[in-house]
């Protein structure tokens, strides 16, 4: 068997990770038919079918998950040392910026600042918290923080917060004065506070999964935010029942301000990703930042499916 070339691997990663010919082309800086042309010499040189292809749509194949197995972390490796180098010769300067919501701050963001400003004494951060989806590109931003649902899919995404879960909660003299829900589907008959979610525009549905039984609970109620910590406050003054990210109420839970409902229905979903446009274009600015991040991003999978509820 003839040994492919380095380069041709790379771009069957590209084609893989995008699942997209025409956008793998964009990225790479080739057209689709030279791109095509050498996944078809990669593949007669392995002897194998890499991808799956149509008219409409590009898979991986069996074969090609195994190679991936071991292409994507060697490639990313490279990468991560070619990076070190061009900063290396460049050094780190300029702003970086990022849009995130203040949950995704906290998550990702929060924890790896100190590092960053300490390691890179010319560069600044700006981060703009807020709950509208932004366009990026457009925008002037490095990258982004969201749930995987919020992401346009030729858009690079990294797992890089752990699983996260909704909590239904409701104050003590709230449960005392309407009485506590036995099952979901109680909600109906309850005062429930509504998040309307910004990018969208659409109320957050409120939505439980137990086993093989999934459902959405049209609840109503006489308040509706889009600011979590306004849902918090109210929910806190017993003026309804909210449905909110684990992480938030976390405390008043543990104090017994708050009481967690239907704990057993809300099941993990996966957290936030970092999002950007393509690592051809990538600052060493943000190349810095985004070493920080990969440990992080590592640990929790990037791969992972992308979340299929979001807060914001």
């Amino acid at each position: 068997m003839q040994r492919p070339s380095f380069d041709d691997l790379a771009a069957f990663a590209v084609v893989a990770r995008l699942r997209s010919f025409r956008r793998a082309a964009a990225e790479l800086g080739t057209s689709t038919s030279n791109l095509s042309h050498t996944i078809r010499r990669l593949e007669t040189r392995l002897g194998v079918r890499l991808l799956q292809r149509n008219s409409r749509s590009v898979s991986v194949s069996e074969a090609g998950e195994a190679v991936l197995g071991t292409l994507g972390p060697a490639l990313q490796g490279i990468e991560s040392v070619l990076q070190a180098l061009d900063r290396g010769r460049q050094g780190v300067s300029g702003t970086l910026r990022l849009t995130a919501t203040r949950q995704a701050y906290e998550a990702v963001i929060r924890p790896v600042l100190p590092a960053f400003v300490e390691e890179h004494l010319e560069a600044t951060v700006e981060v703009l918290v807020e709950y509208a989806f932004r366009n990026i590109v457009a925008d002037g931003f490095d990258a982004g923080i969201r749930f995987g649902e919020k992401i346009e899919r030729d858009m690079i995404a990294l797992k890089v917060g752990p699983d996260l879960r909704m909590a239904v909660v409701a104050s003590p003299g709230y449960l005392a004065r309407y009485g506590t829900p036995k099952h979901p589907r109680d909600l109906v008959r309850h005062r429930c506070i509504h998040y309307r979610m910004t990018s969208a525009g659409n109320l957050l549905p409120w939505r439980f999964r137990r086993g093989g039984e999934e459902f959405e609970v049209r609840v109503s109620g006489p308040l509706t935010f889009n600011d979590p910590s306004l849902t918090l406050d109210c929910t806190l003054q017993g003026l309804g029942v909210g449905y909110m990210l684990e992480p938030d109420v976390a405390t008043e839970i543990a104090r017994g301000s708050l009481v967690r409902l239907f704990e057993a229905w809300t099941p993990p979903f996966p957290g936030f990703f970092l999002y950007y446009p393509s690592r051809r274009q990538m600052r060493p600015v943000f190349a810095a930042f985004l070493d920080l991040l990969r440990p992080l991003a590592a640990s929790r999978h990037s791969d992972a499916p992308r979340a299929h509820v979001g807060a914001g």
